[in-house]
């Protein structure tokens, strides 16, 4: 078994026995119904990278698509639909194809600091490689003044970084998290940008800790969740990233994983239509 796995088990029973479950009058299934939810306030992960990279195998996590999507946002800190290589954002997508002042974009905005002018991006990286010991290696995408231009409020919000022994730690913070399809996606995410930051200074990747304020599960998602975790279980894959380049050369080719054995378990879920924003 994974960690990955067994943390994303043990995850679904602390949230059957402590969650509380919710009616939004704004989410509505296909058939006209009303969704409701199961919400789990403060859940906590930690995971180690030193140990293995935590990607499920109860279910297959799609690798590449996940890395795709981080470089969008993080290295190409874009909030165009044509700069992503899938499709996943498209439903989010105004008349002219951008996720309005979200996630990239709030990124890519140069703020001043008393060593120079920096987008969040490159004052992290700026941090790493000149003041790896600072407390204050933080970005946040969550900006209030430019809401009403955005598409989507920003899910995992913000990023802690803390060097310790040679190893880049982090702590990703997240408003809400949908469990069936997001989870594990966000979580291989950002152990990828951890290994991207940490190799690209210099540096190993250590453990990432993931703050998810409000854990959620669809009721018509519960079944399928129920197979998932009977499911068999296996190693984790092994998962290597290039080293001795820049944090803005890193490729989806740059990314490789190997042995990586998965149920496959059909996942395919209606996801609830919001009626209102």
């Amino acid at each position: 078994m994974s960690l990955a796995d067994q943390i994303y088990i043990n995850n679904y029973k602390y949230m059957l026995k402590h969650g509380f479950w919710t009616e939004d009058e704004n989410l509505r299934w296909s058939d006209g119904e009303k969704v409701k939810t199961l919400n789990c306030f403060g859940i906590v992960n930690r995971y180690n990278l030193q140990e293995e990279f935590p990607i499920l195998t109860l279910k297959k996590t799609n690798f590449f698509m996940a890395v795709d999507e981080i470089l969008w946002i993080w290295q190409k800190k874009s909030n165009r639909i044509k700069d992503l290589g899938n499709h996943t954002w498209d439903q989010l997508a105004d008349n002219e194809g951008s996720i309005g002042k979200a996630y990239g974009y709030q990124l890519g905005i140069k703020h001043k600091y008393p060593e120079g002018e920096f987008d969040q991006v490159d004052k992290l990286l700026y941090d790493l490689k000149n003041n790896p010991y600072s407390r204050r290696m933080y970005a946040n995408m969550y900006n209030f003044a430019d809401l009403y231009e955005s598409q989507i409020y920003p899910c995992a919000y913000s990023l802690t970084l803390s060097v310790t022994n040679g190893k880049v730690n982090a702590i990703l913070n997240q408003r809400s998290q949908e469990m069936l399809y997001s989870n594990n996606w966000n979580v291989c995410q950002y152990g990828v940008l951890l290994m991207m930051f940490s190799y690209s200074c210099g540096y190993e990747p250590g453990e990432m800790l993931h703050v998810i304020s409000s854990a959620i599960i669809y009721d018509r998602h519960l079944p399928i969740l129920d197979a998932v975790i009977r499911s068999n279980e296996y190693e984790a894959p092994d998962v290597t990233v290039q080293k001795g380049i820049d944090f803005y050369e890193y490729k989806k080719k740059s990314f490789s994983i190997d042995n990586y054995r998965y149920n496959e378990i059909d996942v395919k879920a209606e996801q609830p239509i919001r009626m209102h924003p």
